[in-house]
């Protein structure tokens, strides 16, 4: 069992993979254990970040964190935590857990195509850099 989970949660399909994720979480949690949420939003391109208003960039972020804050209803963690942040999903990730003091980091996958060969998904850099367990699920 752990006491710190980390579970990167990609909300395309409706959450619906994230909602599984966090499902798995709650059976491995420790008792008063914690449960952190983390999304990763893609940084804006600068030649682009100046043509979208700020009052959308911030609509955008408050979507994301209703869509969160409706996700954490599903984690029966004591204490749970969600934590937006910008940039590469797989540094986030790692960075994610290691303030955290996470023991588990909890990451989906898809089942890889081409381009997955040459650059490498999201879940295989995580497994790749972790110095904690990764459980991948598909």
């Amino acid at each position: 069992m752990y006491k710190s989970i980390v579970v990167a949660v990609a909300l395309f399909n409706k959450g619906a993979t994230s909602r599984a994720l966090i499902q798995k979480a709650n059976k491995l949690l420790d008792t008063g254990g914690s449960i952190t949420l983390v999304h990763v939003l893609d940084e804006v391109p600068a030649y682009l970040a100046a043509a979208v208003a700020r009052e959308q960039l911030l609509e955008h972020r408050k979507a994301i964190r209703e869509q969160l804050d409706s996700l954490a209803s599903v984690a029966k963690a004591k204490t749970v935590d969600i934590d937006i942040r910008g940039g590469r999903p797989s540094e986030n990730i790692l960075a994610c857990a290691q303030d955290c003091n996470a023991d588990l980091i909890m990451v989906a996958s898809h089942k890889p195509g081409m381009s997955d060969y040459f650059i490498g998904s999201t879940a295989s850099r995580v497994v790749r850099h972790s110095q904690i367990s990764v459980l991948v699920s598909r």
